[in-house]
């Protein structure tokens, strides 16, 4: 990991979801991905960016056996927080145990990732965390193929699919959640909680193609052979 800073990014790898979607008896994130479980693969990518100096991982606790297994190569230290009942309650126990550094000013700013996307590179967390720091809030997105919604199809380029990891400026995050936490509000990601409860501008960054996320058996397949391209 990269050597910590004062002050430093935090990186919150998610991976407390059951993944049933793929087919498998286990929490999709620890399936082998060539060589190594899936998460394995991002908890790398942060660990050896500059500049994130903490590592959370956030996990079911009865996957606490495979989530030491999935960090024993890593080379690095990382932090294991149990998730909660849904995705945002989870991110929302990882912040709470960042609170003490936030407040203190030892981290400023904070990454979410998730686990099942494991072919995030250290040059896109480096973008993300970079206009995190300048602008508030970043979230990497691609622009959309021909999409059909509620509202019917959409054309090429009018829609943008998010990706993550999602950076915001420390102290405003952790405000948005332990509001949103308050009134019940539930949002879609990181992001819809910072727009409804924070000031904090979000700006889009370039994100990657090949940085899918493993849902399906064939996304798994495709990860696989973007590695061994």
């Amino acid at each position: 990991m990269a050597a910590e800073q004062n002050p430093t990014a935090a990186a919150v790898v998610l991976a407390s979801g059951a993944g049933t979607r793929v087919g498998a008896g286990v929490n999709k994130v620890y399936l082998p991905l060539a060589g190594r479980p899936i998460v394995a693969w991002s908890l790398a990518a942060f660990a050896r960016t500059p500049g994130v100096g903490v590592l959370v991982f956030v996990i079911r606790p009865q996957d606490r056996a495979l989530a030491e297994e999935a960090l024993s190569g890593l080379g690095a230290r990382a932090e294991i927080v149990h998730g909660g009942a849904s995705r945002q309650d989870s991110e929302l126990n990882a912040l709470r145990h960042l609170a003490g550094r936030i407040e203190s000013g030892a981290v400023d700013a904070v990454l979410l990732h998730d686990g099942a996307r494991p072919l995030v590179t250290p040059a896109l967390i480096t973008e993300v965390l970079r206009t995190a720091r300048e602008h508030g809030g970043a979230m990497p997105g691609v622009v959309a193929d021909d999409i059909v919604t509620d509202e019917g199809a959409r054309p090429p380029g009018t829609l943008v699919r998010a990706q993550t990891p999602q950076g915001f400026r420390a102290a405003p995050l952790v405000a948005a959640y332990e509001q949103a936490a308050r009134e019940g509000f539930a949002g879609t990601d990181t992001a819809s909680v910072m727009e409804r409860y924070s000031r904090t501008p979000v700006r889009w960054v370039p994100g990657a193609v090949e940085n899918i996320k493993v849902t399906y058996p064939h996304d798994l397949l495709v990860a696989g052979r973007i590695l061994a391209r």
